[in-house]
C-alpha cells in the first residue's frame, strides 16, 4: 500500500517528507512527482512504510495537521488508472 499525501508546500524535499513519517515507523520509499516541463514539485506525494498498521497510524495522525505552512490531505494511495490522455485513434 502506498500513501497519498496532498496539499505539499513546493519547497518541500524527499528527506522532509520521509522524516515528518519516519516518526510513525520505517519508510520505504517517497516520491515527489514533478511537472514535466518546469521541473517543479506538484504539490504531492507518495510514501510507502515497512507495515500496514504504520501507514494506517501515519494517516490518522497527518491528515488535516498543518505542516510547513499547509493543512496536509493524507489517504491510501489509489490504484493508478490509465485516463487515456490520447486521442484513441
Amino acid at each position: 500500500m502506498s500513501i497519498y499525501v496532498g496539499n505539499l508546500s513546493y519547497d518541500v524535499t524527499d528527506a522532509d517528507l520521509s522524516g515528518a513519517f519516519a516518526e510513525y515507523g520505517t519508510v520505504k520509499s517517497v516520491k515527489l512527482p514533478t511537472d514535466r516541463e518546469t521541473g517543479r514539485p506538484r504539490g504531492f506525494g507518495f510514501v510507502e512504510m515497512s507495515k500496514d498498521a504504520e501507514e494506517e497510524a501515519a494517516i490518522e495522525a497527518l491528515d488535516g495537521a498543518e505542516w510547513m505552512g499547509r493543512d496536509l490531505k493524507v489517504n491510501k494511495a489509489r490504484p493508478k488508472t490509465n485516463s487515456g490522455g490520447g486521442t484513441g485513434w
